[in-house]
């Protein structure tokens, strides 16, 4: 089988997951297409995750509530062994590349980190990576009986529902007395849709010109029109911005229906971020921002005086 350990928060399925499940059938490897999931009180995100997979691996435990590296790691073992996976496949996020090298450790397992594509070679598993800041994209590939693999986000198109829905089956596993215990956590609070979830984002690039700028123009636009909100590496630099919004190589990497930059000059490290976009719509003076040569639709003007007619525009549509 090819195992994908799913990813989930609040009782919902993560986009990433269906990503993940688009990965393992581009991938050419043999097997049922099955989602592990892990945690508890997870019903609504099994009964989500059949609807993409063949099948449906369940461990709903009180020593799953919160999650853990070295128990995830020692879940995603067992379930691989047991199973006889070819490939595990786990997302990139931060927990996601957490855990998935010590469960590369305990399979003895080859490990291909944040895979932007997979297809089979043969026998062999062929992946393809960014690497010197996304200016060079390389192609890696792994034979042995499995072979553990974490997929960059927003890499994928998320996955249609399958025809029929997968069967669901509980799991038992040893799991082993966390070494590490989280005492707390802090959760950021917000009304817009997470980042890379969002199916229109807006984000800003030092174009806009201040930190008040960008709270009027790219926030009041996103808010308008119910988008996320994006930055690029350079605003998140000078500190108008959190880390969390950041989009590029360094950042986030996001696959929206529609990308709105504003005030965004379009440096490589960034285009790889957000290249895939469905439309990409760029406002920014410079005529010679690289930026326009990736744009489905673009605008030469500045954006202070660009977006607020296009904010007015959006309140007399709703």
């Amino acid at each position: 089988m090819i195992l994908i350990v799913a990813e989930h928060a609040g009782g919902k399925l993560a986009k990433s997951t269906l990503e993940m499940v688009s990965a393992a059938r581009e991938s050419g490897r043999e097997g049922p297409v099955t989602v592990l999931v892990l945690g508890q009180g997870t019903a609504d995100v099994a009964n989500d995750a059949a609807k993409y997979a063949d099948q449906v691996l369940v461990a709903d435990l009180p020593q799953l509530a919160t999650y853990n590296a070295e128990v995830w790691a020692a879940a995603t073992a067992q379930i691989a062994q047991e199973g006889e996976a070819s490939t595990v496949v786990i997302g990139g996020s931060r927990s996601g590349r957490e855990y998935a090298p010590r469960v590369a450790v305990k399979l003895d397992a080859p490990y291909l980190e944040d895979v932007i594509r997979l297809s089979a070679n043969g026998n062999a598993l062929q992946a393809q990576r960014y690497t010197y800041l996304a200016r060079v994209t390389e192609t890696v590939e792994a034979e042995a009986p499995v072979i553990v693999v974490t997929v960059k986000p927003g890499s994928f198109a998320p996955a249609a529902p399958a025809a029929a829905a997968g069967e669901q089956y509980d799991v038992e596993l040893d799991l082993p007395a966390p070494r590490v215990e989280v005492t707390g956590k802090s959760v950021e609070k917000s009304s817009r849709v997470a980042l890379t979830e969002a199916d229109v984002i807006v984000t800003g690039g030092r174009g806009v010109g201040s930190p008040e700028n960008f709270a009027t123009y790219v926030e009041g636009l996103a808010d308008r029109i119910g988008a996320g909100v994006g930055a690029t590496r350079a605003v998140v630099d000078a500190g108008w911005r959190p880390y969390a919004e950041q989009v590029g190589q360094t950042g986030k990497t996001v696959q929206p229906k529609a990308y709105v930059a504003l005030g965004v000059s379009g440096a490589v490290q960034h285009l790889s971020g957000m290249g895939k976009s469905k439309y990409i719509i760029a406002i920014n003076k410079d005529a010679e921002a690289p930026i326009f040569k990736v744009a489905d639709y673009g605008i030469v003007g500045d954006v202070n005086q660009i977006v607020p007619a296009l904010i007015e525009a959006a309140g007399k549509s709703q």
